[in-house]
């Protein structure tokens, strides 16, 4: 999960009892992130996850509000306790320098649910896109690192300071991902960041536990210094005892899901194979047989089928006509689209929403 490392020569917050929140099961990102937002913007004493109280001048915080973003800590506090977490939610209009908000000395982990964006230091990079993890590590020099504009962003962030790591995985600085151990004990400036991994539903179970502590008010601040190390040992350690067939699946079904990713991202400008292998981080050739090993379908196959499937969706929600439909998933000429919808779905996109049981439907392959 690790690119490499590149060398160059208050007090925490905590819920009341009574802010304690209780929620549904959440299965979804998009759920999750609901209730995220929900909780960040709500003032009602039920749904506010920390006590109130106004950043420090120049903190993290007091940069997103400058830009009108909406950030909350929900737990911990960086200097006092060693660990943050912190939700982030904005709009992009432009395209937006986010690396003055990371700590120097540090290490944050990433769980980005919606919005693209990158981080890079030196030579490497790494790319986020929609529901994609990892984390970024400096140690002196800062990273360089920007958000797409043109739309929606939403990311939990797990911040850890040099110290708190140091104190706590030093031991096992053996058995952490490749390069972190050497970045941890680095006496120089250094940076380093890991591979970009789909999101998974420990992931996302991971996030969801933050909103509802199941310990009393008065135990929460040990509670939360336990996730903190949780989130450590789900994102730092590396597997060394993994079977080498087993991870080289594992890696498979990561780069075929990352690249799924980004083509749903795209789906109406899909990047070439030589730029979306970039972007996963391997060869196009051995991208595109992975691909096609992990689902059955070559990449083309699979984004017009993507395509279809989310112009299904936007004639359903009855917002997008068939010129809009056709222009919103990459279709310039409407004969075209209309003679891959029917082949999908066995009518045309103007009858679709209307189509009845005794219209036959082709079978469409799983995703």
């Amino acid at each position: 999960m690790f690119s490499g490392c590149v060398h160059y020569h208050g007090t925490g917050n905590y819920p009341t009892e009574a802010q304690r929140v209780d929620i549904f099961p959440i299965e979804t990102e998009s759920q999750l992130a609901y209730r995220l937002t929900v909780v960040m913007q709500s003032s009602a004493p039920d749904l506010t996850l920390i006590a109130p109280g106004a950043s420090a001048p120049g903190s993290e915080g007091s940069f997103w509000r400058r830009l009108g973003a909406g950030w909350r800590q929900l737990a911990g506090g960086f200097i006092a306790e060693g660990f943050s977490f912190e939700w982030h939610e904005l709009d992009g209009t432009g395209p937006l320098v986010w690396a003055p908000s990371f700590h120097q000395r540090s290490v944050e982990v990433c769980l980005n649910l919606e919005g693209c964006g990158w981080v890079a230091a030196g030579d490497l990079r790494m790319d986020f896109t929609p529901k994609t993890a990892g984390f970024f590590a400096t140690n002196g020099r800062p990273l360089r690192a920007e958000r797409s504009g043109g739309g929606r962003h939403r990311f939990l962030s797990a911040e850890f300071s040099l110290r708190f790591l140091d104190r706590h995985l030093t031991e096992h600085r053996a058995h952490l991902q490749p390069g972190l151990g050497n970045w941890l004990a680095s006496q120089g400036d250094c940076a380093a960041l890991s591979t970009v991994s789909p999101l998974s539903q420990r992931h996302r179970d991971l996030m969801k536990s933050l909103l509802q502590p199941p310990v009393l008010a008065s135990a929460q601040r040990l509670w939360f210094h336990s996730k903190a190390l949780e989130f450590a040992a789900e994102f730092l350690f590396y597997a060394e005892t993994e079977p080498l067939c087993n991870r080289a699946r594992r890696v498979a079904a990561e780069r075929v899901g990352r690249a799924k990713a980004v083509l749903r991202e795209r789906l109406a400008d899909p990047p070439e194979l030589a730029e979306l292998g970039r972007l996963i981080g391997c060869s196009p050739f051995y991208l595109s047989r992975t691909f096609t090993a992990e689902t059955g379908q070559t990449i083309s196959q699979w984004v017009r089928q993507a395509r279809m499937e989310k112009a299904a969706e936007l004639l359903r929600s009855g917002r997008f006509n068939v010129t809009q439909t056709a222009l919103e998933v990459g279709y310039s000429s409407l004969s075209y689209f209309s003679h891959a919808f029917h082949e999908t779905f066995g009518c045309c996109p103007g009858l679709y929403p209307l189509r009845t049981t005794s219209q036959p439907q082709r079978p469409q392959k799983p995703f």
